[in-house]
């Protein structure tokens, strides 16, 4: 009774998630060494070029090369000019519209190439991390236009500007939270690699067991759900296809959709077998994950944003960040999801 499992299990699962974790071991190893050594500044550094055009002093600039390596630290910056009065709540919206595509750089490095690519596979995650890339460039352009066409010399006051300090007392430039020497550099990347492969392995072996057994026993799941309740899987698929066809996708969409709004890295491992049977084309299935992260963005306003805007901002301003934000994404989520099914 059990041999169909250990077969699918020895045959199927462990291959691909011992492969799978290799790859993300190599990539979060070379990520953290990227950040350790100093290369996410490096990329931060052409930040700079984008506040003359928008009407910004100089001097944000630092404070977006600080977003790309940290956001907090970055948003903390942005924050002490606004209160000392460099920036105004005009500029200061401009300026964390500007911050979107840098903020994502971090992400490409400790995220989406180490972790998501090896998950998706190449093709599906090149095109899924070229499309959220392009979004978050568009995101910067709105707010480089918006600096060029509604900032003035009225919202901004470089004369104002405070002596900005990193986090932990340095001058924003320099790090101050990680170990200076070669060694001690490689000794936290791997130590902070075997951290990241111990959130992430055991969460990617159960959610790949699951959706293997329920792929290979589809059948018998659904003579079990018909028994018990009275209903089949093709006809929870019903509805179910109704509503991802509003967007042009197959109904096999809705329920990746659920568990990518949910958590990011679990919806990559539900969707990743269904691409490989075809159920999904690569545009499909990165249309699916781009639907998810707009659906997501109810969860993780109450989790992750309401938090740390209003801890940065206050409540009114922080309120307009997200605002703004939300509808930014939104709005170019969109746009790519036409263009993807297009």
């Amino acid at each position: 009774m059990t041999e169909w499992l250990v077969d699918l299990l020895a045959g199927t699962v462990l291959p691909r998630v011992a492969s799978i974790g290799v790859l993300v071991a190599i990539g979060v190893l070379l990520a953290n060494l990227a950040v350790s050594f100093g290369l996410v500044d490096r990329v931060a550094a052409l930040s700079r070029y984008l506040t003359e055009p928008a009407n910004l002093p100089k001097e944000v600039g630092t404070a977006i090369l600080a977003t790309t390596a940290s956001p907090t630290a970055g948003y903390g910056m942005l924050a002490e000019y606004r209160e000392s009065g460099v920036l105004d709540d005009r500029a200061t919206l401009v300026a964390v519209t500007i911050n979107t595509f840098f903020g994502f750089a971090q992400h490409i490095f400790t995220f989406y190439a180490p972790v998501l690519i090896p998950i998706l596979g190449l093709e599906v995650g090149l095109l899924y991390v070229g499309f959220r890339a392009a979004i978050a460039l568009a995101i910067t352009l709105v707010g480089i236009l918006a600096g060029r066409l509604l900032l003035s010399g009225g919202n901004v006051d470089a004369a104002a500007i405070p002596d900005v300090e990193g986090p932990n007392g340095t001058d924003g430039d320099e790090g101050d939270d990680g170990p200076r020497t070669a060694r001690g550099k490689v000794r936290e990347a791997v130590l902070s690699t075997g951290d990241k492969l111990r959130s992430i392995l055991p969460r990617l072996l159960v959610v790949y067991v699951l959706v293997a057994v329920l792929i290979e026993r589809q059948d018998a799941v659904s003579a079990f759900l018909e028994a018990t309740v009275g209903v089949s899987i093709p006809g929870l698929a019903a509805p179910v296809e109704a509503l991802a066809g509003l967007v042009g996708l197959p109904g096999a969409a809705v329920p990746v959709i659920a568990v990518f709004a949910i958590e990011t890295t679990n919806g990559a491992i539900v969707i990743a077998p269904l691409i490989e049977q075809g159920v999904f084309t690569p545009r499909q299935a990165v249309a699916t994950m781009l639907v998810g992260g707009i659906v997501s963005f109810a969860v993780s306003t109450f989790k992750r944003s309401i938090p740390f805007q209003y801890g940065i901002w206050g409540a009114e301003f922080g309120s307009k960040v997200i605002a703004v934000n939300t509808a930014l994404k939104v709005v170019f989520i969109g746009i790519a999801v036409v263009a993807l099914l297009a």
